[in-house]
């Protein structure tokens, strides 16, 4: 080997070895960074955030330089998984190690994830409620139902917030008492209700905005199919004019306490002001949590004049008519195709 090939190479190899040298330094800088941890931050995370997600909120907020490095030391250290949600206190430029330790400590306040899907009673909202780790059921419902927190849609002497929680995903921290969690449900439909201008509108049929939302509840507990919400809120507007009795099987179930798919005849004639089958009108309160499509539909209900409806599909779908000859039609080849 000449001489000048020999420089070459020991030249070369000097050069990769204080390559490797400033890298090894910077990357261990990365992992745990020189001088004290800086100023706290709160990171929220949330139910079912990713490792990933996780990384970058750590690195938006100055808790770590790198995402991608703190997912590579995840993997390498094997710790990358069952961090709790919840809100964490944790300080800018902290070491790799001390951040997972944080993390697996779990958080200062934790997150519950509260869903709350379209067409809920005041009760099985309570159950969910009172499925998430430190509640109690029987507490939240009373709460509820006892007037301490108010929709500025309920009439005075209407205390449930029964129809006045808006249906959605909420995150629940373990800190929010019954009554806070109420009223975040109930600013979100309020915040809503307001968005579809239900207090300064024409409503339909005579009807006052918390009777708007009663309907709203009828439509949401019947309507299996979106594009069924308009028709049967043209029904109920139709017979209200009318002055008929709805005869709504939801509210016959409502009036039981009970969920079952088909109503009895004998269930007909139970005795309550829910029994739109023996009571004049609409219910005194909702039946069940009403989206916003609900909403919508009873606020601008079909132009149509339909009377009557029937379940005509497996899929949910309802048939519509406007005499009785026809809905008894369609009710019989409803039986037929094996739907009632």
């Amino acid at each position: 080997m000449t001489t000048s090939r020999r420089k070459l190479l020991l030249g070369a190899a000097g050069a990769a070895l204080v390559v490797a040298v400033v890298g090894g330094v910077w990357l261990a800088r990365q992992i745990d960074p020189a001088g004290p941890p800086g100023a706290t931050v709160t990171v929220p995370i949330p139910p079912g955030t990713s490792a990933s997600e996780i990384s970058h909120r750590l690195q938006q907020r100055r808790v770590l330089r790198s995402a991608r490095l703190f997912l590579l030391y995840l993997k390498v250290t094997g710790e990358g998984s069952n961090f709790q949600a919840g809100e964490y206190e944790l300080r800018e430029n902290m070491a790799m190690g001390a951040v997972v330790h944080a993390l697996k400590a779990g958080p200062k306040i934790r997150f519950d994830k509260l869903t709350v899907p379209e067409g809920l009673t005041l009760a099985d909202i309570a159950d969910r409620v009172g499925r998430l780790p430190g509640r109690d059921r029987a507490k939240f419902l009373d709460v509820a139902r006892s007037g301490a927190v108010r929709s500025r849609w309920q009439p005075p002497g209407v205390t449930s917030l029964e129809g006045l929680l808006f249906p959605d995903t909420y995150l629940i921290t373990d800190k929010e008492e019954d009554a806070a969690i109420l009223t975040r449900l109930r600013d979100r439909f309020d915040q809503v209700a307001s968005e579809l201008h239900l207090a300064d509108r024409p409503l339909p049929a005579g009807l006052s905005p918390y009777q708007v939302i009663v309907a709203a509840s009828l439509v949401e507990a019947e309507a299996k199919v979106p594009e069924d919400r308009p028709l049967i809120a043209a029904v109920i507007a139709n017979r209200l004019r009318a002055g008929m009795r709805l005869q709504i099987d939801a509210t016959v179930l409502y009036a039981l306490g009970e969920h079952k798919t088909r109503v009895l005849y004998s269930d007909l004639e139970v005795n309550s002001p829910y029994n739109t089958y023996k009571v004049d009108g609409l219910p005194p309160t909702p039946i069940a949590a009403p989206g916003k499509a609900s909403l919508q539909a009873v606020l601008e209900p079909a132009k149509e004049d339909y009377l009557y409806y029937v379940l005509f599909e497996k899929n949910g779908k309802h048939a519509f008519a406007t005499t009785p000859d026809e809905f008894e039609r369609l009710k019989a080849e409803a039986q037929r195709k094996g739907v009632l």
